[in-house]
C-alpha cells in the first residue's frame, strides 16, 4: 500500500510521557494526565493505564465515530447508528517473529436492533474512514466482528 499525505490537517494535538510504561503522561491541554503501569504480564505491577489500553479507548471511540459519519456523509443507505451502540477494541501486544513486539487488534461491534448484515456494511465503510484502521492498514491485521 502506498503510503497516503494528508489534504489538509484539521486538528493537531500533543502528550509528553515521562518514566516510559512506568511513569506519567499528560496532553498539552492537560486535560488527560495519566499514571503509567506495565501490566503483570510484561513484568509491571499491574496498576496504573498502559499504552496498549490508551490505544484501544481511542480506537474504539474513533471507530464508532467514523460510523456515524459514514452514515452523516448520505454516500450510501446505512443504517442509523443507534445511541446504545458499543464499540469494543481489544490490543494484544507480543514479540514479533523477527525482532521487536508488535500489535493485535480486534473491534467488536454491538448495533442492538440492527440486521447484522446491515451492521457488517456499516462497519465494512468505516474500516476505510477511521484514521486509526487507516494507520493500522498494511502492517496489522484488524478483525472486525459484529456481535
Amino acid at each position: 500500500m502506498l503510503k497516503q499525505s494528508l489534504k489538509q490537517e484539521l486538528y493537531r494535538t500533543s502528550a509528553t510521557a515521562t518514566g516510559g510504561r512506568d511513569g506519567y503522561a499528560q496532553t498539552e491541554d492537560g486535560s488527560l494526565h495519566v499514571w503509567l503501569g506495565a501490566p503483570k504480564e510484561l513484568g509491571g505491577r499491574g496498576f496504573g493505564n498502559n499504552p496498549e489500553q490508551l490505544f484501544a479507548t481511542g480506537y474504539a471511540a474513533c471507530f464508532l465515530s467514523a460510523m456515524k459519519a459514514v452514515v452523516a456523509s448520505n454516500k450510501a443507505d446505512y443504517v442509523k447508528v443507534p445511541d446504545d451502540t458499543k464499540v469494543t477494541a481489544e490490543v494484544g501486544i507480543g514479540p514479533l517473529e523477527q525482532q521487536g513486539f508488535g500489535l493485535t487488534i480486534a473491534l467488536k461491534i454491538e448495533m442492538p436492533g440492527v440486521d447484522k448484515t446491515d451492521a457488517q456494511a456499516l462497519v465494512e465503510a468505516a474500516h476505510q474512514v477511521c484514521p486509526y484502521s487507516n494507520a493500522t492498514r498494511g502492517n496489522i491485521d484488524v478483525q472486525l466482528s459484529v456481535i
